[in-house]
Order: structure tokens, then C-alpha cells, then sequence
């Protein structure tokens, strides 16, 4: 039966949730000065200086009238002071276009750093949280909301600077109005005044919008990516997908439309209202203008000063209010982005400070270990005792479901334990700090990445580091049989893969895993975890890969997941699990002694190879 959709009402955040997010600009500008003090302040000048032109360009118009009016009125003409003027306020006009065009690049270019390195800011912060806490979904909203609005921010940045500057041209010309007809301001706050009501009663509409559907819009995303892409298109072209995904995406794009519509229909009436009561003042004024220069109280100069300047003066105002609400709901995002970089995750990791002993000497213990998912009832493993020795290679067996892959997930410290503890030589894991805990091992799982980077790239991610050490990536090569997979490509190791790029190579499953397992080699690591790496091999070529894996690793402690029982009875020790608990743990012999699952499982995929 078809999931039944929710109907999505924003919640809606009114006017002072919104101001108070303003809260994170200050923060937000000490950021953006750190990426290029010199650029920032260069920004700043140029926009005080940009700020007090327009009234300086209005005034000088003003004088040109009134020059032009005197010469008309004299016989003898002396156009010296006119020249002079008109040539001043051409050079202001060169200076004003200038100084913008210098403004609009350094916005780009401080907006183009600054969004770089909050990128990379995320990408930092996304490493120090645990993977219970990504695979939570409220909590990949908040991430998702922290990496929306990259170039709004760019956009809010500007959106500040250029409220700054507006302030300073408000100020200048109201002080122009005010010395020549103080009683426009009644008439300038009339023409406003509607305007910042509009402004209020819409302000954080957009972003409530936006932030209640921040799972559907994660579920649009994927919809799109399912629908169009080389990873799925084998699938949807065979079953005839197409339409139903399209379908389920229009249906949810339309209930998104439905509510933006609404919206935008609302801003659209109200602000149409709330703009004729402004534009009534605003013409009010300038009759009241006219009148006044013609009973003679006003030159015509000051009539192109005080309509430009009040024209300008309104323009001004309503841009700033409008402004402002655009930057309340981009803080909002900004806010987003400053509590998810202040995400504390020391408590949740319970990092301590022992240093890691060099080599393992007894190895690891679980001690009663169980663990559940937050908000789950459901125990997924529990009551987990075994050990795993130093040097010992130990194989995870089990049905689907029953536990391996969380096991090896609590052992690298992904989770945390519900209930009892893991010991490295005795010492419980959580003692030691979590980064250079989990530099000890070195792990390939059966879902490892493809990254389209370089073939270089992807061996080396084993150990970055050391991504220029030729004898070491060719020797992981060599142990992974990787060595194959860059003898074939024409440009070895510098190989662009996948098809995503120009040149870039598409590899076969069995070719991406050798890559994979390279990495694991190419990390001089104190344990080896191999989950299901070898699935995409065929037989022979597994249990080639696992007997040069146990001879490479000689005195290094591994563990071993395979659905293959030819190949984990090469293991020290096998550990059969079920439902989340350990059901029995010896050698391969002793195992198929027991007459337990192990051996029932063994039988079975036996006698499918006959």
C-alpha cells in the first residue's frame, strides 16, 4: 500500500524569531574579514565613499539648473561657473560608476572565499560527528540546513554592506530635504510606513517554508538524482521506472508549489495594497513640491533637487526595509550554519587523553556489550563477550541481520555501546581519544566509496599522506592485485575514474574492490578489518586475495567478514552470530564439531558447489 504523504504546513517565524537571529551577523563579518582583511576593508571605504555621491551628484544637478536659469535671464553670458559644475558632475558620475564596479568585484571576490571556506568549515565539522548521529534524520536536517544557503550567504553579506551604505545615504539626503522643506518628512513616513508593515507581517515566511520541508525537499533531491543518473539508469530503463519517479516527483513538487504559491500570491496582493497607499504619498509630496515652486517659495533647481531627492529618499527606505527582511530570514540560514559549527561532540564521544600503546599486547575485549539505535527499543546486538587477540585473525559469520557489520562499527568506534564496554589491553577504548584510536586500524567495507578521482587518488586514500609515495602505492597495488587494474589504464596511476568526468574509466565491481583493498594495504595499520570486500570477486580470485591477505598480514591483528565459508575457515577463529548475540566462537573444526549453525551453513553452501 502506497505511503501516505503528509500534508506540509510551514510553522510559521514571526518577526521578532526572525530579528533575533540578527544576533550572528557581528560573528558572521569577523569571519568573512579573517578570509581577506585587505579586500574587506577596501569593500568598506569604497562604499562610505559610494554613499555620499548620490546627494553630492543631485546637489551639483541642482546648481546647473540654476546656473543655466541665470544665464537665460542675464545678456551677458558667463558660462565659466556652468562648465565647471557640469564637468564636476560628470567626473562624480565616472567616480560613482567606478566605485560600484570596484564594489560589485570585491563582493564576488570576498563572497567566492568566504563561501569556499565555510565549505570546507562543514566538511571539517562533518568528520567529528558520529554515525549514529548522521544516520538520525532530524539531525541530517540540521546538517542539511547548515550546507543550504552557501551563496545566500554570499548574498546576505552584500545584502549588510549595502544596508550600511544606504544608511549613509538616507542620512545625507534627508539632511538635503530637511534644510529646504522640512514638512516632506510627514509625507516621506507616509510613503513608508506601508512598506515596513508588508515587511513584517511576511518576514521569516520564506525561510519557515523552507526549513518545514527540509526533509521532502532531501527526498526531491534524491528523487531527481534516482531518475537521472548512470548508477540507476541500468534499473529504471529495465523495469520502466521512469514514469513512477516521475510521477512520485511531480507529486511532491506540486504539494511544494502549492504552498510556495500561496505564499508569493499573498506577498504579491498585499505588497500591490500596501505600494499604492506609498506611491499616493510620495506623489503627494511632489504635488506638494510643485506648489511651492510656483508661488515662488522653490527655484526650479531646488524643485530637481527635492523631487530627485526625495524620489531617491523613498526608493532608499523602502530598498532598506525590503532589505532587511531578506537578511532577517538569510540570518536565519546564518544561524542554521553558527549552531551547527558550534555542535559540541566531546561529550558524546567521551574522548579521553591515554596515549595508545604502540604495538597491541593482549588485544581486544567486548564485555557485555549491547547496543540500540537512539529513540529504538529494538537491541541490535546484546550481551556480546569475546575476544580478539593480538595477532589473531578472527572471522564474523552470520545470516543477514545478525549483527557483524555493528559489531565492527562499535570496534572503530563509530557507536558508542548502549550497555557494557570495549578493552584495548585492558583498558576501556573510550580512554583513549577517538581520532588516534581509530588511526589503528585500517578497514574496507563491503559498501566502500568509488570516489571519480584519480586511480592514484583512490589507492592513496588509505593514507593520504603519502599520495606521492610511488614505491608505497605500488606496493599496495602489487598485495591487492591492483597492479592489474593500473597496467590496463592508459594513463596508470593518473587515471581519471567513473564517468562523470572527461577521460574518466568505469570499472568493473571486481576491479574496484581490488582498488579498495589496496587502500587497506596502503595504510600500515595495527588491525585489518575486511568486511565482505571481495563480494564483486569471483571464487578463485577471493580466495587468492584472502591467502595472500593472511601471508601479507603476519603478526597483525584482523577481522574477517565473509558470506564465503571456504574462506573464512583460513581464519584463526570463527564467530557465529545470531540475532544480535554470539552463538559460538572456535576454529573450523572445532565449529563443524559442534554441529551448530556454522556447520549447517557450511553443509548447505557445500552442496551447492557439487
Amino acid at each position: 500500500m502506497p505511503r501516505k504523504k503528509k500534508s506540509i504546513e510551514p510553522n510559521k517565524i514571526n518577526f521578532r524569531e526572525s530579528f533575533a537571529s540578527l544576533k550572528f551577523v557581528p560573528r558572521f563579518f569577523r569571519e568573512i574579514r579573517k578570509v581577506n582583511p585587505l579586500l574587506f576593508y577596501t569593500n568598506v571605504i569604497c562604499r562610505i565613499i559610494n554613499a555620499a555621491l548620490p546627494v553630492l551628484i543631485l546637489y551639483v544637478g541642482k546648481l546647473i539648473i540654476d546656473e543655466v536659469l541665470l544665464q537665460i535671464s542675464t545678456e551677458e553670458k558667463e558660462l565659466d561657473r556652468l562648465w565647471i559644475l557640469v564637468a564636476a558632475e560628470f567626473a562624480l558620475a565616472i567616480l560613482s560608476d567606478l566605485i560600484s564596479r570596484g564594489i560589485n568585484l570585491s563582493d564576488a571576490l570576498l563572497g567566492d572565499q568566504y563561501s569556499i571556506d565555510t565549505s570546507v568549515r562543514i566538511i571539517k565539522k562533518t568528520s567529528e560527528i558520529n554515525l549514529d548521529q548522521l544516520e538520525d534524520s532530524e539531525f541530517y536536517d540540521k546538517l542539511e540546513r547548515a550546507r543550504q544557503q552557501t551563496t545566500g550567504r554570499v548574498g546576505l553579506m552584500s545584502n549588510i554592506l549595502t544596508q550600511g551604505e544606504d544608511i549613509v545615504v538616507i542620512l545625507s539626503l534627508l539632511g538635503g530635504v530637511v534644510a529646504f522643506e522640512p514638512w516632506l518628512i510627514v509625507l516621506l513616513v507616509v510613503s513608508i510606513v506601508p512598506t515596513l508593515i508588508n515587511e513584517i507581517k511576511f518576514s521569516g515566511t520564506s525561510y519557515s517554508l523552507a526549513r518545514s520541508w527540509t526533509q521532502e525537499r532531501r527526498e526531491l533531491d534524491y528523487l531527481r538524482y534516482a531518475g537521472a543518473s548512470d548508477v540507476t539508469a541500468k534499473e529504471v530503463k529495465l523495469f520502466g521506472l521512469s514514469d513512477y519517479l516521475a510521477k512520485r516527483f511531480k507529486g511532491l513538487s506540486d504539494k511544494y508549489y502549492t504552498q510556495s504559491k500561496k505564499l508569493a500570491k499573498q506577498r504579491a496582493g498585499w505588497g500591490s495594497f500596501f505600494n499604492i497607499i506609498g506611491t499616493s504619498a510620495y506623489y503627494g509630496a511632489y504635488v506638494f513640491i510643485i506648489f511651492r515652486t510656483v508661488a515662488g517659495a522653490l527655484s526650479i533647481g531646488d524643485l530637481t533637487f527635492l523631487s530627485g531627492s526625495f524620489n531617491r529618499l523613498r526608493s532608499k527606505l523602502q530598498g532598506f526595509f525590503t532589505r532587511f527582511t531578506a537578511i532577517t530570514e538569510s540570518a536565519l540560514y546564518l544561524q542554521d550554519y553558527f549552531e551547527f559549527l558550534d555542535l559540541s561532540f566531546a561529550e558524546k564521544n567521551s574522548e579521553g587523553n591515554l596515549p595508545l600503546p604502540e604495538k597491541i599486547s593482549s588485544g581486544f575485549e567486548f564485555k557485555n556489550v549491547g547496543f540500540k539505535y537512539p529513540k529504538s527499543e529494538k537491541w541490535v546486538v546484546r550481551n556480546i563477550n569475546f575476544e580478539l587477540r593480538a595477532g589473531e585473525k578472527l572471522a564474523f559469520v552470520g545470516e543477514n541481520g545478525a549483527g557483524k557489520t555493528t559489531l565492527i562499527k562499535l570496534l572503530l568506534r563509530f557507536y558508542e555501546p548502549t550497555e557494557g564496554e570495549i578493552l584495548l589491553d585492558g583498558i576501556p577504548v573510550k580512554k583513549y581519544n577517538q581520532a588516534a584510536y581509530q588511526q589503528y586500524f585500517g578497514v574496507i567495507f563491503q559498501d566502500f566509496v568509488k570516489f571519480e578521482l584519480t586511480l592514484r587518488e583512490n589507492i592513496a586514500m588509505g593514507e593520504i599522506q603519502e599520495i606521492n609515495d610511488q614505491q608505497r602505492l605500488d606496493s599496495a597495488a602489487q598485495k591487492s592485485l591492483a597492479q592489474e587494474v593500473v597496467a590496463e589504464m592508459p594513463l596508470g596511476y593518473n587515471q581519471q575514474l567513473g564517468k562523470r568526468f572527461k577521460n574518466g574509466k568505469d570499472l568493473s565491481g571486481g576491479q574496484w574492490q581490488k582498488i579498495a583493498i589496496a587502500r587497506a594495504y596502503m595504510k600500515d595499520a595495527e588491525v585489518l578489518i575486511l568486511d565482505e570486500p571481495t563480494s564483486a570477486l569471483d571464487a578463485r580470485a577471493e580466495t587468492e586475495a584472502f591467502q595472500r591477505f593472511i601471508e601479507l598480514t603476519q603478526g597483525k591483528t584482523a577481522v574477517i567478514i565473509s558470506h564465503r565459508f571456504s574462506t573464512v575457515r583460513i581464519a584463526d577463529r570463527i564467530m557465529v552470530l545470531k540475532d544480535g548475540a554470539v552463538l559460538e566462537i572456535g576454529t573450523h573444526s572445532e565449529l563443524m564439531k559442534n554441529n551448530k549453525l556454522y556447520a549447517e551453513l557450511f553443509n548447505l553452501q557445500a552442496a551447492g558447489y557439487q
